[in-house]
């Protein structure tokens, strides 16, 4: 299959991209033309993007990867854990 050539926008870094959506996406609030989510709208709009991510399974075990990672750095809380976790199997074991 041919490579498609970048050329304008795509060829831009994303930094660039982003400053230029930026301008557009504020002349469009001046002018009064930008859409204005509704509650209801963001709410499903956020529902299908996270049926979308969680489709990505390697993406999710990245995440919970780092979750994981992130929280047993923290000594406190993970103590906390293991002291609740053994009192409840002592609770079990009787």
């Amino acid at each position: 299959m041919a490579e498609k050539s970048k050329r304008g926008f795509a060829s831009m870094d994303k930094e660039k991209q982003r400053e230029i959506a930026s301008k557009g996406g504020k002349a469009a609030h001046e002018k009064g033309t930008a859409h204005e989510f509704t509650p209801e709208e963001a709410r499903e709009a956020g529902r299908k993007g996270g049926e979308t991510v969680s489709k990505d399974r390697q993406h999710m075990a990245e995440i919970g990867r780092k979750g994981g990672e992130a929280v047993s750095e923290d000594r406190e809380h993970m103590s906390e854990i293991g002291s609740k976790g053994g009192k409840n199997s002592h609770k079990n074991n009787k």
